[in-house]
């Protein structure tokens, strides 16, 4: 863990991990609409276990949507 991100390795690619707490604090959203948008494949999710994790790279991928749809599609 490194800066309060897990990194995962796979396939010789190093790939930042956010808890679900660090998500949840990080992105300012609740416990019951994360789970949400994860069953509308909306935040994939990486499970290790019991634990799950979402991708910074995916976490980035899902807040420029919702920018996207709050501006309607304005960049």
């Amino acid at each position: 863990m490194v800066g309060g991100l897990f990194k995962e390795r796979k396939n010789d690619m190093e790939q930042e991990l956010y808890s679900v707490a660090q998500f949840l604090e990080k992105y300012a959203i609740g416990r019951t609409s994360f789970y949400a948008a994860v069953a509308k494949n909306e935040i994939p999710i990486i499970k290790r276990g019991k634990r799950t994790f979402v991708a910074r790279t995916d976490a980035q991928v899902w807040l420029e949507g919702l920018r996207q749809k709050t501006n309607g599609g304005a960049v």
